[in-house]
């Protein structure tokens, strides 16, 4: 009984959107129009709309009741007769009972030949507007769930934690803090303390949807401080956050492959200059820029950092995020470019 109340709710809502309505209207008015043309009786036009309106109220809900998963050769037959019959007594109800009691004389829908038509109709139109619905809601459903897979496609890359933690950098950190715990112990447990944070935000992030844009800056920090601990000179490190970013809410580990690639590409690839982190609040945007020292060459083959982003976004904010990467002078720009109050939706 719930599935039937819900497939009326929903096959009468389908019939309101205007695609179907205007059509509907545009048939029925015509046969309410020739009816009362036609027909010798005044009231003749008052049993057009009763059949029109018959028709539109039971024909295509009756089909969706009887084959809401589409005909099955099991009881297809006894269920294809059942229809056939609630059509054929809605028509004959409308047709010649009702007649009756409003003393209304014969009329063009209400003749023995025009019944069968009409009958006919009834039958063809809900079956079209009956199977239409429900391939709509099929339709509606699949890409649904397809929505749903893709985004559990991108959460099983977050766990594996491909593209979100570079491990070539991981295995030369562990080498390098192997050397400095016997050069300079200091330093070596600096950075197992700065590693070991890292590492903990990563798997605190796969288990959140989403956390504040203050976590995820913290974790970008952490990664670019442990990078300068293996080599202070490698770049400088300038850094622009408003007080009022920092509660946004942002799916976990979407700036820490810009920043891998941040530093990856640039300082570590022979380019001087400083790594920039800001963070502006646009409207009802927020904005959030890294840049490297290094020109931007164009996608690389094989990259899967930057493409993954793109396709979380896209997935969390359903094209309401933005992302771009260009040349600026000698040095390489990425902008995410995020919607404050959408929230985004990775996968459950």
């Amino acid at each position: 009984m719930q599935r039937e109340g819900s497939i009326v709710r929903s096959t009468f809502r389908a019939l309101l959107e205007p695609r179907r309505l205007v059509p509907i209207f545009i048939v029925c008015a015509s046969l309410v129009l020739i009816q009362w043309r036609f027909s010798r009786d005044v009231l003749a036009w008052v049993i057009g709309v009763a059949m029109c309106s018959g028709f539109v109220l039971v024909a295509p809900l009756s089909w969706r009741v009887l084959f809401p998963d589409g005909i099955e050769f099991s009881h297809g037959a006894i269920r294809l007769l059942l229809f056939a019959t609630i059509g054929t007594g809605v028509v004959l109800v409308l047709g010649n009972v009702l007649p009756s009691l409003l003393n209304v004389g014969p009329t063009l829908l209400t003749h023995r030949t025009s019944l069968f038509a009409c009958i006919t109709l009834f039958l063809a139109g809900g079956w079209g507007l009956g199977r239409d619905i429900g391939f709509e809601e099929s339709l509606a459903l699949e890409r649904a769930r397809g929505r749903h897979l893709e985004r559990e496609a991108e959460r099983a890359q977050l766990l594996a934690l491909r593209s979100h933690l570079d491990p070539h950098f991981l295995f030369n950190t562990l080498n390098a803090i192997a050397e400095w715990c016997r050069e300079d112990g200091e330093v070596a447990e600096r950075a197992v303390l700065e590693l070991a944070s890292i590492l903990r935000a990563v798997l605190a992030g796969v288990k959140e949807q989403t956390w504040s844009l203050d976590e995820e800056l913290k974790l970008v920090r952490a990664l670019l401080s442990l990078h300068l601990l293996r080599d202070p000179s490698l770049f400088g490190l300038e850094w622009s956050v408003p007080d009022g970013a920092a509660s946004v809410r942002v799916p976990p580990m979407i700036l820490l492959p810009i920043a891998e690639n941040a530093v990856k590409h640039g300082p570590s690839a022979g380019h001087k200059g400083p790594i920039s982190v800001n963070v502006s609040l646009s409207g009802d945007d927020v904005r959030a820029r890294i840049e490297n020292p290094g020109p931007y060459a164009g996608p690389r083959a094989g990259s899967d950092g930057l493409p993954t982003v793109e396709r979380r976004l896209a997935l969390a904010y359903d094209g309401n995020a933005a992302l771009t990467i260009a040349r600026v002078g000698d040095r390489t720009a990425v902008e995410l470019v995020l919607p404050i109050a959408f929230e985004p939706k990775e996968a459950a």
